[in-house]
């Protein structure tokens, strides 16, 4: 049986998401409906990407029995509310990161998705790719010996985005652009909480956060620095140094397609697809896709790889890190 997806917005990450699904084989996956407040533009969406079934409110997408999880591709500030909509009716739901605005609302929705035992992942899409599992299986195998340092950033010429500047948007590079750089230092040290955080940053003329340095600090001496901004394009590098190597992320951190491990590199290319995309690699989507379809077909309620505890303290460790930097937004209050 195919994993039959709702898809509740139709802006253009959800676009990516669906082209990304087309590169996956169709007895696997299918996009059985869409929802948007507005019905015509859901009527339009549904259309251009061969869905069956359009619905003007995100209601009638969760009375939907027909579906097996919904992916959330709303804008940030509607996160908690809608993610909550979907687990009342008793729908698993892949939501797009930031899972929430900050930590008090992330758990909120972690504890519901636990009471209404559903599936319930945030869609850090970093973490599925080929370089991510590579990674992981390295450090298992002690490959660098100790890790010890720790570096990731991602920077782009973005504040010309109203979404990415507006408080009332959930604006900020943190939660749009930070939470790549603090999972990947998360992931490389197994989830394991930071003995301190530390931000420094100034702030865009409406009040978020524009650049961001942080270091982590961890037990036995090993320390994660990130940098994030939307002023400037930055190399979007990421490295892991231990006391036996060295494996370096040249570009693209967050959806990367190579990997040199000890001078060696090693590529590997994304899915292929005719299509016009709105972000970076995004194909690459389809392998978050498709451990969720593993993630239902062997029913777990979270996933191995990117779990609600992981989710949880990526949300603290961002809250923190707003908070050293003097950003505040509504929802904070």
């Amino acid at each position: 049986m195919a994993t039959r997806w709702g898809i509740c917005s139709a802006g253009k990450i959800s676009h990516d998401f669906l082209v990304a699904l087309e590169t996956l084989p169709a007895q696997d996956h299918q996009a059985v409906a869409v929802a948007a407040r507005d019905l015509g533009r859901a009527q339009e969406f549904a259309k251009s990407h061969n869905i069956p079934k359009a619905y003007g409110s995100y209601q009638e997408l969760a009375k939907d029995p027909n579906i097996d999880i919904v992916y959330v591709g709303a804008l940030h500030t509607e996160h908690r509310d809608v993610v909550l909509l979907f687990m009342k009716a008793q729908k698993n739901v892949l939501c797009e990161k930031p899972l929430a605005l900050n930590s008090k609302e992330v758990k909120q929705l972690t504890s519901a998705a636990r009471k209404q035992n559903v599936f319930f992942m945030e869609a850090m899409w970093s973490r599925f790719f080929p370089v991510s599992v590579q990674i992981r299986t390295l450090l298992s195998q002690k490959a660098l010996g100790e890790v010890k340092v720790v570096r990731a950033e991602f920077g782009a010429s973005i504040h010309n985005v109203p979404r990415l500047v507006e408080k009332e948007l959930g604006g900020g590079s943190i939660l749009d652009i930070g939470c790549y750089c603090i999972q990947f230092a998360m992931m490389v040290f197994g989830g394991e909480k930071p003995e301190s955080i530390t931000a420094k940053g100034f702030l865009y003329e409406t009040g978020v956060e524009e650049t961001v340095t942080i270091i982590l600090q961890y037990s036995g001496k090993r320390q994660a620095i990130l940098t994030c901004t939307i002023m400037a394009a930055l190399p979007n590098q990421a490295a892991i140094c231990g006391t036996k190597g060295i494996i370096q992320i040249p570009g693209f951190m967050w959806c990367p397609t190579s990997i040199i491990v000890n001078g060696k590199e090693t590529k590997f290319p994304l899915p292929p697809t005719s299509k016009t995309m709105n972000y970076d690699h995004s194909t690459g989507l389809s392998y978050e896709a498709e451990h969720v379809r593993q993630c239902l077909l062997k029913g777990l309620k979270e996933s191995p790889v990117m779990s609600l505890e992981d989710s949880e303290l990526l949300a603290s460790i961002m809250t923190e890190v707003r908070r050293q930097v003097g950003v505040s937004l509504p929802e904070d209050k």
